[in-house]
């Protein structure tokens, strides 16, 4: 039998990411499993130091993250039924790299991501942050994507 007790869902706030977090709620309540919904902050570049410049990025990071967890605790709270367990993260970093390390971490089971289907330049510039988790996963992963319209 198939053991899955913990699920890590990423993301993003993205309507696609949110269709993730749906069907892991759905295989949480399945499968009995408690779910961590994981949000990455981007690392912010390095500013230049100038005098005259009073914002300061360690301030402003602090106000992200802190935003960030707000912002996660309300979408678990709006979007994962009762009943299931559901923790809110926020990571800091390359999001592939994070969505990883955690799954590590925490000995999750599966992880469930969404796929935004974004191809062509974006995807070579970019990336893909769904094909970075797969690749270097230490778990089976679930990717989800939008039916096409």
């Amino acid at each position: 039998m198939l053991a899955i007790k913990k699920i890590l869902c990423p993301v993003d706030f993205s309507e696609p990411s949110l269709l993730g977090l749906s069907y892991s709620a759905e295989l949480a309540r399945l499968f009995e499993a408690d779910i961590e919904v994981i949000y990455v902050l981007p690392i912010l570049p390095p500013q230049p130091i100038d005098p005259q410049f009073s914002f300061q990025v360690p301030e402003y990071e602090i106000l992200l993250h802190r935003d960030a967890e707000t912002r996660l605790a309300a979408l678990v709270k709006e979007k994962i039924p009762e009943g299931i367990k559901a923790v809110p993260v926020v990571g800091h970093g390359s999001a592939g790299k994070e969505i990883v390390k955690r799954a590590e971490e925490t000995k999750a089971d599966l992880i469930v991501i969404s796929s935004h289907g974004h191809g062509g330049w974006h995807h070579l510039v970019m990336g893909s942050v769904a094909e970075r988790v797969i690749r270097h996963s230490p778990c089976p992963v679930f990717v989800v994507r939008e039916a096409r319209k």
